[in-house]
């Protein structure tokens, strides 16, 4: 639509339209009453039709060049159209007529396409032309940046120069700051080194103010004025009117007159250790060239502290390191967990007095054997990965369990904890440190086989429970209201009263047979064992909602499968247990339900938008603190050697997930 109000509003296409008239007019003058506009002598050896017919050529070739192809070709199609009535009726030779109509829209519509062609690389060359624009701007740009960065990487190399050089960080910061007093133009530069017990910042260097202010703008406590907030912070502060900034604390800094200033913390291992203040007595925009600049020269300041600080603990380190090495000795041979090192081919290097316990082996005797012999097929396929990740320096969960055949050939548990000896940044050999857990490992099984055998005790007892609920209670209760509805019948002289009255008994009876009905369905619905799980929990979802009125969504991820009932059964109680807590504690209105397929596990999330509440330190404490539903989920999820984590905080909602490894 827009196009077509451009195209009326040029005045090209009013004129064209006028020329197709003309060439219309011209063409049929005997038809609207007017004389031939071309003589037979002019014709130049043309017929008076192919004359008028070059006209309209024109007019396409006008229409082309203003308009484009489309335009062209809309002018050839309106030309063919005015001159194939001439060609009809007027034209003795109608053929040769034809021929010449085609011939001229022909040329017309090549003629547009050229105009199409030419206009596409007349923008082809203008975009070339603005790319290289662009490019040259770009150049110029990084130009600019190369000098600016020249410039500061010799600032920079004249004070890393004087670091190398010296361990004394007086010398590095006078160097530092005259630096930043040539570049920057500062009038004042303060530089602050912050005593972490006291929580002060001491006043250690500084330029263009007299020993008094330095006195008086010593000693500044974290938070206070520029320099405190910054050292609380850790991110830069820009003050454009420093002396009457209602921050201020010194009446020192309003004497100097300070106008424009900026204050950039020292950090060192992302821990702030002191600040940089450069303050200007003239109104100063700071350019972020220049912000980035007194950030790297503080980042040099604050590695020359921390050399100082690093190089008068290297004297202490020095002193204690021999004491060390006979302590870890002592620490070595006494250690309640074994410890020892193999080189790289599995050869025992070291091993302590635990080694002996854990092995069954004498100290004497575990040196020289290779770990293999300690190791299954399986087991040894573990050590293999846990070396490769070691030499990869790939990041992997620690301990780990290994299991170890000792000298009896009996099959000891242990957890592992294993790093990488190096010497000079070169590997050489591998770090063992091993905790017996054969006896933890066989109580946990205990435990495990317990909780399955109660579990299971529990199921059984619920559809005990369940039976005698649908096929006795459920049975008398049904009963019970045909023996009202047959009093009633057989007693038609009942009063109005009594009437009402038997009414009530019958609902009451009804309400407690649908009770006993929902209830004998939540302690083993049927579902669980003819669909599975998926259809169960939709089956909880859609219950919530039409039940509780809570908004219930289920999203399921992955490639769905069924898993043994047992193990679809313990998933099923977690969510009914999470939807109940949700229904009857979390005064939520909506809850989500999340089950993510993995090819050897399964997630489960239950999150809720409810009131939330104070998770306790340890999951352990969830009964001691009244949460029996989250205990029970987690005795559950250990029957499948899963974890459950619980996330809340009052206000904030709950979210429950699960991972059990199926």
């Amino acid at each position: 639509m827009k196009l077509i109000n451009k195209v009326f509003a040029s005045y090209h296409f009013w004129l064209i339209l006028a020329l197709f008239a003309l060439c219309v007019t011209m063409l049929y003058p005997e038809f609207i009453g007017l004389p031939s506009f071309i003589s037979p002598s002019a014709m130049l050896g043309l017929s008076r039709h192919t004359i008028e017919n070059l006209l309209f050529l024109l007019v396409i070739l006008y229409s082309g060049f203003i308009f484009g192809l489309i335009g062209g070709l809309v002018a050839s199609f309106v030309a063919f159209v005015a001159m194939l009535p001439q060609v009809i009726t007027v034209s003795i030779n109608r053929n040769d007529a034809f021929v010449e109509v085609a011939l001229i829209v022909v040329i017309g519509v090549f003629s547009s396409i050229w105009f199409k062609i030419r206009d596409h690389e007349n923008k082809k060359y203008q975009l070339v032309v603005a790319k290289l624009e662009a490019t040259q701007e770009q150049l110029q740009a990084h130009i600019r940046d190369t000098r600016s960065n020249a410039r500061r990487l010799a600032i920079l190399n004249t004070i890393s120069n004087a670091l190398t050089q010296s361990l004394d960080p007086k010398k590095v910061i006078s160097v530092a700051i005259d630096m930043v007093a040539e570049v920057m133009e500062a009038e004042i530069i303060l530089v602050y080194s912050l005593d972490a017990e006291l929580g002060m910042l001491n006043l250690i260097a500084h330029k263009g103010i007299s020993e008094e202010p330095s006195k008086e703008l010593d000693e500044i406590a974290l938070g206070e004025g520029f320099n405190g907030r910054v050292a609380t912070s850790g991110e830069l502060l820009i003050v454009d009117n420093a002396s009457n900034d209602p921050r201020l604390t010194r009446p020192a800094v309003a004497k100097l007159k300070i106008e424009a200033q900026v204050v950039v913390p020292l950090k060192s291992k992302r821990q702030v250790i002191g600040t940089i203040c450069v303050g200007m007595c003239r109104p100063h925009q700071f350019i972020s060239e220049e912000l980035e600049l007194l950030s790297t020269i503080a980042g040099q300041i604050a590695s020359a502290l921390e050399n100082a600080y690093l190089y008068d603990e290297a004297k202490q380190i020095a002193d204690q390191l021999s004491r060390s090495v006979r302590d870890y000795r002592s620490l070595f041979e006494n250690a309640h967990d074994a410890i020892w090192f193999h080189d790289f081919d599995g050869v025992i290097l070291a091993a302590n007095k635990a080694a002996e316990q854990l092995t069954g082996y004498d100290a004497k005797s575990l040196i020289g054997m290779n770990v293999a012999c300690f190791l299954s097929e399986d087991e040894l396929k573990v050590a293999r990965e846990v070396r490769r990740k070691l030499l990869a320096n790939e990041s992997f969960a620690q301990p780990y369990d290994q299991m170890l055949i000792r000298k009896d050939g009996a099959i000891a548990a242990s957890m592992l904890t294993s790093s990488l000896i190096t010497v000079d940044g070169k590997p050489i050999g591998f770090q063992h440190i091993a905790r017996d857990i054969t006896e933890e490992k066989e109580m946990q099984d205990n435990l495990h086989f317990y909780l399955q055998q109660i579990t299971q005790a529990q199921e059984e007892e619920r559809k005990r429970i369940a039976r005698e609920l649908h096929d006795d209670t459920a049975q008398s209760l049904f009963a019970l209201s045909r023996q009202v509805d047959n009093f009633m019948r057989g007693n038609s002289d009942l009063s109005r009263t009594q009437i009402v009255f038997m009414q009530e008994v019958k609902r009451k009876i009804g309400d407690m047979l649908q009770g006993v009905r929902q209830f004998s369905q939540d302690l083993r619905p049927s579902i669980i064992d003819d669909l599975g799980l998926l259809p169960s929990v939709q089956w909880l979802a859609k219950q919530m909602e039409e039940e509780n009125k809570i908004a219930t969504k289920l999203v399921i991820a992955g490639n769905k499968r069924r898993f043994a009932p047992e193990v679809e059964l313990v998933l099923f109680r977690i969510v009914q247990e999470a939807l109940r807590n949700i229904y009857r504690h979390a005064q939520a209105s909506k809850a989500e339900i999340t089950i993510e397929f993995k090819e050897t596990s399964l997630c489960m999330t239950i999150t809720d938008n409810g009131k939330g509440f104070q998770l306790p330190k340890n999951v352990s404490d969830l009964s001691r603190t009244g949460k029996l539903g989250l205990a029970g989920m987690q005795e559950r999820i250990m029957l499948l050697n899963g974890t459950l984590i619980v996330k809340s905080k009052p206000g904030k909602g709950t979210v429950i997930s699960t991972r059990a490894k199926i």
